[in-house]
């Protein structure tokens, strides 16, 4: 072994083991510290550093013995390796988060709702984008989020095996499939509340064209911010079934955009 700086003896000490579980956090760590629910800004960094040894301890041992780096350039490019496998899935599990705050966005832009209650995440985003991502986040906990991520990392060695840099085309292809995605369950799960808006432009247009004199924006304006509220009660049951189904797809089969 002729890493600088550390002796025969250390090196013993530690044994292949150590070097094992070492290679594995590099991947583990880097996707747990930007996943939802365990990566959020609202966690502190030494509690991510914990969590990402926990499920390190969780998913070495169910990983075939990965060889010692005999020189520091393997290991550095180990390093790059599993940290870009790693972050990769972490933004792909992201995503789902903005997703709901998409939605939740487009839906609050729609109704007049836009600059109520916002700051609950790292960003400031309207009320009912925070309502979702704070439903989110619940719900993935709930369906056993740690045990999923758990699963997905172990599944990745398959896709990725440890040491082989991703393909950068099909890497590629793979991050804009999750992107597209993201934007375009985003919009169906916003859907309710842009017919909606449209519903009430068209209808304060005809009024308004009918009773000039009326003041429809008096009018108008407190009924679409209750339909609103009123929309997301009835509809936040079924956006969050939609959302946490194709998260669920997500880590049944997490290589769908990749030739």
């Amino acid at each position: 072994m002729n890493f600088v700086g550390i002796t025969p003896e250390l090196m013993a000490l530690f044994g292949a083991g150590f070097w094992h579980a070492a290679i594995v956090f590099l991947r583990v760590g880097a996707m747990t510290s930007i996943m939802p629910a365990f990566g959020e800004t609202f966690v502190p960094t030494q509690i991510r550093l914990v969590i990402g040894l926990v499920f390190t301890a969780i998913v070495a041992p169910a990983i075939q013995q990965i060889p010692m780096p005999q020189t520091v350039m393997q290991y550095a490019g180990l390093i790059a390796t599993e940290v870009v496998v790693g972050l990769g899935f972490g933004m792909a599990l992201r995503m789902f988060m903005h997703m709901l705050q998409t939605a939740g966005s487009i839906a609050a832009q729609s109704t007049s709702l836009s600059q109520v209650l916002g700051g609950a995440g790292a960003d400031p985003m309207p009320a009912l984008g925070a309502i979702l991502w704070i439903s989110g986040i619940t719900l993935a906990v709930m369906l056993d989020l740690h045990i999923r991520a758990a699963e997905l990392l172990i599944r990745s060695y398959d896709l990725f095996p440890v040491g082989e840099f991703p393909d950068a085309a099909n890497f590629s292809r793979w991050g804009v499939h999750r992107v597209s995605e993201t934007f375009s369950i985003a919009f169906t799960l916003a859907a309710p509340f842009l017919i909606t808006a449209v519903i009430y432009n068209l209808t304060l247009g005809v009024v308004n064209r009918a009773m000039p004199q009326l003041m429809v924006v008096f009018i108008g304006a407190p009924a679409i911010t209750f339909g609103g509220l009123a929309l997301l009660m009835i509809g936040a049951p079924m956006i969050l079934e939609v959302w946490s189904r194709n998260l669920l797809m997500f880590f049944a089969d997490p290589g769908v955009g990749m030739p």
